[in-house]
């Protein structure tokens, strides 16, 4: 899966271990879910493109790069996906957010949507999907071909915490996405709850156990 990054720094290892303990509360666990998305937005925003401007400094004018092209997109699927948004937009403040609901129905495990509202145009906007879980992959994959019959193309997905089998469902569904992953888990218990996983990452962000 040459479109799939698992990233290993040394600091995002670091924060999910503390997400995953069952002993962190609401307000640190929702604190450290930005750090995490932060650090991860740093490697997903890697190739955004530049153009050079002409800037006066206090010594001399120069030449010197900034952002190019249509503003990012940052679309969570609601609702854990939220939880990711500030940490990203503290490397963006001017990128655009779309949001996509979808829900898990408990006896099928597949997703059903609620909502869709997506930044316009949406077309050659750069797009990072935002989920802190990738369990059975449904949820993504749905929110991804929305926005694809939208017109989105340059899209990324970013979760903290995957399941072998939905990473290996959204690279297959989706090959021509990118794919940031903060750590790669054992497997999907009979519930389609990662495990060692985090627990219900929507819960644990608002409180809401």
């Amino acid at each position: 899966m040459n479109n799939v990054h698992i990233l290993d720094h040394p600091l995002i290892k670091h924060k999910i271990s503390l997400l995953r303990d069952k002993n962190t509360g609401t307000n640190e666990f929702r604190k450290l879910t930005d750090e995490v998305a932060m650090l991860m937005g740093y490697e997903a925003f890697r190739d955004l493109p530049l153009e050079d401007i002409r800037i006066e400094t206090p010594i001399e004018p120069c030449m010197s790069p900034i952002l190019a092209g249509r503003k990012p997109a940052i679309i969570p699927i609601l609702r854990a996906g939220l939880g990711m948004v500030s940490g990203l937009l503290a490397l963006l403040p001017a990128a655009k957010v779309g949001h996509i609901g979808l829900y898990r129905d408990e006896l099928t495990h597949l997703p059903q949507q609620y909502y869709c509202k997506l930044p316009q145009p949406i077309a050659d906007r750069p797009i990072i999907v935002t989920d802190p879980m990738l369990a059975t992959g449904g949820s993504a994959i749905d929110a991804i071909s929305k926005i694809k019959n939208e017109g989105g193309s340059n899209i990324k997905f970013m979760a903290i915490i995957a399941a072998p089998e939905g990473l290996k469902a959204l690279s297959e569904a989706h090959p021509d996405i990118e794919i940031y992953i903060g750590q790669l888990d054992r497997e999907l218990n009979d519930d389609a709850y990662i495990c060692p996983g985090l627990g219900d990452a929507g819960d644990r962000i608002f409180g809401t156990k």
